[in-house]
């Protein structure tokens, strides 16, 4: 057979069951998509509650995404992601508010903060403390784990979200800087940290949600961009190779201890600066926030979207942050009551949670949207040319 008559009339090899849609069809929906989330807030009131749950969900979606490279691109199951969410949250609290009042730094700051007691650096800058932090912390969880694998990995990586949450929630009893200040303000925690304040913009607040709608989109878009980067480079293919057959991949000449403390630190940065974005939104930082059921809440988003794949997880991410912040408590809560049944509907929302991943699992156990490597291993009718293909073409 000729290679002319090998392939379709597109390039696809000949005989694929996959999409007949052409190569820059993904490229032109990311666009398209891209440019209506730019304009969406326009069409509603800067006020409004849509635009508070969308910066939520995008700020979940940057979670997720940090969150897939550890498991879902080098197969690490990690059940202490909230750890990252808490040092980014942190990172705020210390270096944008005056909860170290005795200090007097400020750091390319402007308005009212300039005038306050404390730390106040300014918040692009914090992002990139928080990041290296969490990467730091990221490859500190990562050094126990590197003999181990799966459950083993789970139960570390639940016992140091466990352990930075006792931190968190116990931290004013613990003093640094000479024995003077408290690491951190227990369950009262630290609140208000400064308003965000960037370059050529006006100072952001409560009053208009637009600009931080934008802002997060920016870091998506920013997050995106790596994440994707790195699933296509050389590291990316390590992580793959580790995911599907660890002792493959060490026999391949893969370096296993590198590769996998890149995966944590990676992935624990991108963690750290959606912590950090949150802290600033919520303007508190507080340790109830970084409980373990946090962490459950992330992985479901990467596990309904698909382990591995980058959009499948922001499908998740936006469904499940929607689902939990305006479906359950804003559409459908009171409809017990109306059954004349005495408790609402978000008492039950893990519930539902764990019956929508059961339901997953069971009718589309892939996920949503689908790597196609991980969709191979779950259906005998994905030929592997299709795989090759569209790894070559995405």
């Amino acid at each position: 057979m000729t290679t002319a008559a090998a392939t379709t009339e597109r390039g696809r090899p000949a005989g694929s069951r996959g999409s007949l849609l052409p190569p820059w069809f993904g490229r032109f929906a990311a666009v398209a998509l891209g440019i209506v989330a730019i304009l969406l807030p326009l069409f509603f009131d800067p006020l409004s509650g849509f635009i508070d749950d969308c910066v939520i969900a995008l700020a979940y979606v940057v979670m997720a995404l940090g969150l897939n490279v550890v498991v879902g691109f080098a197969g690490l199951l990690d059940l202490g992601y909230v750890a990252f969410f808490a040092i980014g949250a942190f990172t705020v609290g210390w270096f944008a508010s005056s909860f170290y009042a005795d200090a007097n730094i400020h750091i390319l700051v402007s308005g009212q903060a300039e005038k306050l007691p404390g730390i106040h650096i300014n918040f692009l800058l914090i992002l990139i403390i928080a990041a290296a932090l969490c990467a730091v912390a990221g490859i500190l969880i990562g050094l126990p784990t590197l003999r181990l694998r799966g459950d083993y990995i789970a139960i570390v990586t639940l016992a140091f979200g466990e352990i930075i949450h006792v931190f968190a929630v116990n931290g004013d009893a613990i003093k640094v800087f000479g024995n003077g200040y408290p690491l951190t303000n227990g369950r009262q925690g630290i609140s208000p940290v400064d308003q965000i304040k960037l370059p050529f913009i006006t100072q952001f607040n409560q009053l208009n949600l637009r600009p931080w709608y934008w802002l997060i989109l920016g870091i998506v878009f920013f997050v995106l961009f790596i994440v994707i980067r790195l699933r296509d480079s050389r590291l990316g293919r390590a992580w793959v190779a580790i995911r599907e057959d660890e002792v493959a991949a060490a026999s391949m000449g893969v370096p296993l201890v590198k590769t996998k403390l890149f995966a944590y630190a990676s992935g624990a940065a991108i963690g750290g600066m959606s912590g950090a974005f949150l802290a600033a939104y919520l303007n508190t930082v507080n340790a109830d926030q970084f409980a373990f059921s946090f962490s459950i809440f992330v992985l479901a988003m990467v596990i309904l979207g698909g382990m591995g794949s980058v959009w499948g997880v922001v499908l998740g991410a936006v469904l499940l942050s929607f689902i939990n912040n305006r479906l359950i408590p804003d559409v459908l809560n009171g409809v017990p009551g109306k059954l004349h049944l005495d408790f609402q509907l978000s008492d039950l929302g893990f519930g539902i949670f764990g019956f929508l991943l059961v339901f997953v699992m069971i009718m589309r156990p892939e996920g949503l949207l689908p790597e196609r490597r991980h969709q191979l291993e779950l259906h005998e009718d994905v030929e592997v040319e299709d795989v090759l293909w569209e790894e070559e073409h995405r």
